[in-house]
């Protein structure tokens, strides 16, 4: 699966090659390097904390601190993946969890769930609004969940050299009519399968994100040890900073259910 949160590290690229895409001789295809990315290894598991610090325009900053924890399902159940996130800080949010089950058929939305303790009410996101911001930043629903290869289609743009760095640059365009993103650009290092950048475009083509990534290897595994995410139509900023990332920890499968949204974190 290719996702577009901060720990399984897979930014959303591909599907088949369309006739009119190019290739680069001598080079991957388009569709052989979003495999690559997709089939990088992220571990059985995982859990890790993140620091989210939101900043408007005006340079006023909101500060957010979670847990998340993930599972790979490859397939079983119908599921590609399952993440769990509880908020334990500022007070006013604390304990809010969200609960993502990612299906494998591409052609299904994702089930989501969110508990917010002011209501002592859990709410299943609907798809109409899976295109709203996740917890006042700059990701919305719809980029919490994997994105199956099969979702896109794409061409490869180019080959660059990023101060010594071989970068493949990808377009990825939606098979879904009216999708919330016209178009997805992304930057990958040719030795590690990494998406270093991505840019998102709204459904007029205008450019509406871009988000960069640092990374850092963990247990052998490359891990985003930072996302920056800047909004170039309202000058917002997220910036999420992982730590104390921790995989193959043999969670279990009973974490990732809508009742345990209630009890907080695990």
């Amino acid at each position: 699966m290719l996702t577009v949160f901060v720990l399984t590290g897979a930014i959303v690229l591909a599907q088949a090659l369309p006739v009119w895409a190019e290739e680069i001789p001598g080079e991957p295809t388009g569709h052989q390097v979003a495999v690559n990315v997709d089939e990088r290894e992220d571990g059985d598991d995982q859990i890790g904390e993140s620091i989210w610090t939101l900043t408007n325009k005006a340079g006023k900053t909101r500060i957010r601190h979670t847990l998340r924890y993930w599972m790979d399902y490859d397939g079983k159940d119908g599921l590609s993946s399952k993440s769990f996130i509880y908020f334990d800080t500022p007070p006013d949010i604390k304990d809010t969890t969200f609960l993502n089950w990612s299906q494998e058929d591409y052609q299904a939305d994702d089930d989501q769930w969110i508990f917010l303790p002011a209501l002592r009410k859990v709410r299943r996101i609907a798809s109409g609004d899976k295109e709203n911001s996740f917890m006042g930043s700059d990701l919305i629903y719809d980029d919490m969940g994997d994105r199956e290869v099969e979702e896109d289609t794409f061409k490869m743009l180019r080959v660059e050299n990023d101060n010594g760095t071989k970068m493949y640059v990808i377009e990825a365009i939606a098979k879904k009519a009216d999708y919330i993103y016209s178009k997805r650009i992304g930057w990958i290092n040719a030795d590690r399968w990494t998406p270093e950048k991505m840019e998102f475009y709204d459904r007029k083509g205008r450019l509406l994100k871009i988000m960069k990534s640092d990374w850092v290897e963990v247990d052998g595994i490359w891990t985003p040890a930072k996302i920056v995410v800047n909004n170039q139509l309202t000058g917002h900023r997220t910036e999420i900073e992982n730590k104390n990332v921790k995989y193959n920890q043999g969670l279990k499968a009973s974490l990732f259910t809508e009742r345990s949204l209630r009890k907080g974190a695990p």
